[in-house]
């Protein structure tokens, strides 16, 4: 069967280039006789390709030496843990962590946060269902607090931060799952920036974490599980243990991606030209609309609804049978969200929101 247009929130799209290219390397790695599923993760060869990823990486986001770059199981989900076990692990740590939360994943990062030290939130959006990003212009920052987090782009509610909060001198930490690449990033802004790549960078099972290296701490942390102590992962090159060497590659294989298209400068305007077609449609239709705030619209996940829900329902099948797929809200929230990826091409967006329009003109 032809491709389908995949809108989906993650697993999500990946470039039809690096699919056709694992393809052609599936049975026979570049003439080791095996694939990359089976080879060894001690291996010469997969060091290589670890090591050319995270080169490769470095190189795409201006990461400075003193950053490390781990390469992680568990999701982004398993750092909602490992961030205020270390980072309030730190000697002279207050063990309290500002959160500013703008949505689930913020809030369940916080909630998760509170079961180790003394998380709170400083700022919130729940009042409007997530739909905007507070002011963080003078945040209530604690005097003593270890670190202030951030959910940068909400792959739920389709708001993103398009101006990193003031935390007062503390320790940034950010979670860029659903953003991961899609624009240019200043690193040295971060004490600490991740994300879980199955959303914009490769396939689900890996979180890439950038650290900077004081922030990690250097003495065995009291309580704190081996496999989330940064310093474990740290000192063996992401290597501690079997790391998710598929996922590993493939984003490797994505990174040369977006290099070859001209960087993430070129992916960002790529991404603002999707993100206006899509918009200025809603914007303008008469039975659609989108459900944030203008000011604090996500480039990457747009969510939209008719205000009927068995019209968003009978929308999101019809869309289905015609090719466009994974339309569907976050159950959370209903309606309909299009992810619209670094590897969607633009034809798709145009392709959507014509046949959004012909249902619009048919269902008036």
């Amino acid at each position: 069967m032809a491709r389908v247009y995949n809108f989906s929130a993650g697993p999500a799209v990946l470039p039809e280039e690096v699919l056709e290219e694992c393809r052609e390397e599936m049975l026979d790695y570049r003439g080791c006789g095996m694939s990359v599923m089976e080879m060894s993760h001690r291996s010469s060869v997969f060091q290589q390709i670890i090591d050319e990823a995270e080169a490769d990486l470095r190189s795409l986001m201006g990461i400075p030496q003193n950053y490390k770059v781990l390469f992680l199981q568990g999701g982004a989900s398993q750092q909602f843990s490992a961030v205020p076990m270390n980072l309030c692990g730190l000697p002279g740590a207050s063990r309290k962590a500002d959160y500013i939360v703008t949505g689930q994943w913020a809030k369940k990062a916080c909630q998760e946060a509170a079961r180790f030290v003394d998380a709170q939130a400083i700022a919130s959006s729940a009042d409007e269902t997530f739909s905007y990003i507070p002011d963080c212009t003078d945040l209530p920052v604690r005097e003593d607090a270890d670190y202030v987090y951030i959910c940068e782009n909400n792959t739920i509610y389709g708001t993103v931060f398009h101006e990193l909060p003031d935390t007062k001198g503390k320790v940034l930490v950010s979670d860029v799952s659903s953003m991961f690449l899609s624009q240019p990033h200043d690193v040295e802004r971060y004490g600490v920036i991740y994300g879980g790549v199955q959303k914009n960078v490769g396939p689900a099972g890996l979180v890439i974490s950038v650290i900077r290296e004081d922030l990690i701490p250097q003495e065995d942390l009291p309580g704190v599980p081996t496999m989330l102590q940064w310093k474990t992962q740290a000192d063996a090159g992401s290597l501690y243990n079997t790391p998710n060497c598929w996922a590993i590659y493939v984003c490797g294989k994505v990174f040369k991606w977006i290099a070859a298209k001209g960087g993430l400068e070129a992916m960002q305007k790529l991404n603002e030209a999707k993100a206006k077609v899509l918009y200025d449609f809603l914007d303008a239709s008469e039975l659609f609309r989108g459900t944030v705030r203008t000011c604090d619209r996500s480039l990457m996940n747009v969510p939209f609804v008719t205000g009927d829900k068995d019209l968003d329902a009978k929308f999101v099948k019809e869309a289905a049978a015609a090719g466009f797929v994974n339309l569907k809200g976050h159950r959370s929230v209903g309606g309909m969200r299009a992810s619209i990826y670094n590897a969607m091409p633009i034809e798709g967006v145009e392709a959507l929101v014509d046949f959004m329009g012909a249902f619009e003109a048919a269902n008036k």
